[in-house]
């Protein structure tokens, strides 16, 4: 099982440093998937403001809502976005 993200923290245009359960930290780079994988739903998440907005609700990394983007714990604790 994957620790959970206790804490995250915005770092640099489009990317967030993460804090595990386990201690593990690790930067990823969201705003490089997005561009990647563009998605009506996603892309607004460019603008940079709006990214900041992010939060961590029951272990995961979140933006919205209703979660309109979230990203597999594991690959976030790995500092990879899958395809």
């Amino acid at each position: 099982m994957v620790p959970k993200i206790v804490s995250a923290k915005y770092v640099s245009p489009l990317s967030v440093a993460l804090l595990f359960s386990d201690g593990k930290k690790q930067t990823v780079n969201v705003g490089e998937f997005i561009r990647n994988h563009p998605h009506p739903q996603y892309n607004s998440y460019l603008n940079e403001p709006k990214f900041k907005k992010f939060k961590v609700e029951d272990g995961f990394l979140v933006w919205g809502k209703n979660w309109d983007l979230i990203f597999p714990s594991e690959d976030l604790y790995h500092g990879h976005l899958s395809d």
